[in-house]
């Protein structure tokens, strides 16, 4: 079986505390390689991730946090990655991110290049850093050669592997891997995989996203209407037999998106387990 990873987001009250410490305790009896949390951005919520990454390394599982350009100012950053490194963490996901809500301007860094070049200048050698990579493309590249170009740079200031948004088209994963291997890419390049367990959740997320729903897909989900069961057991199937397809053509890992739920993730794996 390839390695697995798991995403978390920070919870924000006791009830979804309580929900994430049973996902992630039921996850980690598949033995991921890693688990990642989500950046919270803005004022008194970037304390949320690290609070998160502390619980989750309580329950013994290696915890990759994500930073974010948006809403941190680069003395905020260096003491956040400072108080990581002091509790353990050898990994980083290094990414934009998006503009807080309520927010009227961004934090001192504009790019995720920008990102990964302060972590390496200030912590050479400690962090194993992810960025984000798309297959379809991000939604607001002016083109497809442009966004390949921003990948090619991350990874040239100190990227040691890409993680990729979610898609329903392993075609597309494979000619992104081709196209990021001719540009002289050589990182792990690991599919993002996302279950699906809520469709009209999915779609808004996909909209926001830019990440393409194939339109079977859609339409057969929209024709279970309020069923929950059948459109569970599909999604179990469209994204078990994604999972598979990825494996053959030589995906290095699977990452999946929970959002702290373990239900549909475990249904994936054990399908592909057989």
């Amino acid at each position: 079986m390839l390695p697995l990873s798991f995403e978390f987001f920070p919870p924000k009250t006791a009830e979804q505390r309580d929900s994430l410490q049973h996902s992630a305790e039921r996850l980690k009896a598949h033995s991921p390689e890693y688990v990642s949390c989500t950046f919270g951005a803005g004022g008194s919520t970037l304390s949320y991730t690290y609070d998160t990454v502390v619980a989750l390394m309580a329950q013994g599982l290696e915890v990759a946090p994500h930073l974010s350009c948006m809403g941190g100012t680069r003395d905020e950053i260096r003491e956040l990655l400072q108080r990581y490194v002091a509790i353990g963490c050898k990994r980083i996901v290094a990414l934009r991110g998006d503009m807080p809500s309520g927010m009227a301007v961004a934090g001192e860094f504009r790019h995720a290049i920008d990102l990964v070049r302060f972590i390496r200048s200030e912590f050479e050698g400690h962090f194993h850093i992810e960025v984000a990579g798309y297959p379809e493309f991000h939604p607001q590249a002016r083109n497809a050669d442009d966004d390949l170009r921003h990948l090619v740079e991350k990874v040239a200031a100190g990227a040691n592997g890409v993680i990729t948004q979610y898609f329903f088209n392993a075609d597309a994963y494979q000619r992104f891997v081709r196209d990021v291997r001719a540009l002289g890419i050589q990182v792990p390049i690991v599919p993002g995989i996302m279950p699906i367990s809520n469709f009209s959740q999915l779609k808004r997320f996909s909209d926001l996203c830019g990440a393409e729903i194939p339109r079977w897909i859609e339409r057969r989900m929209i024709s279970f209407g309020d069923d929950v069961d059948s459109v569970r057991e599909l999604g179990t199937d469209v994204v078990a037999d994604l999972c598979t397809r990825l494996i053959e053509i030589g995906a290095p890992a699977l990452h999946f998106y929970t959002l702290n739920r373990a239900k549909s993730t475990i249904a994936v794996i054990e399908r592909i387990r057989g």
